[in-house]
């Protein structure tokens, strides 16, 4: 049962990162700022985000 609340829990974090990664980088082009992220940038971004979602999520 908890091997089921793991793998829920790792894909809530892993829907929720790209989400978060987009609102930060959209509130920057607001702010002025210009990124160039190519798709291996991304995605390291985008796991170490999940793993930061799966720890908040956990320590609740």
């Amino acid at each position: 049962m908890k091997f089921k609340f793991e793998i829920i829990q790792l894909l809530i974090s892993l829907i929720i990162s790209p989400i978060i990664f987009y609102i930060i980088i959209g509130v920057a082009k607001l702010a002025g700022a210009t990124y160039n992220i190519n798709h291996g940038d991304a995605f390291i971004i985008w796991v170490l985000l999940a793993i930061l979602v799966k720890l908040s999520i956990h320590s609740k």
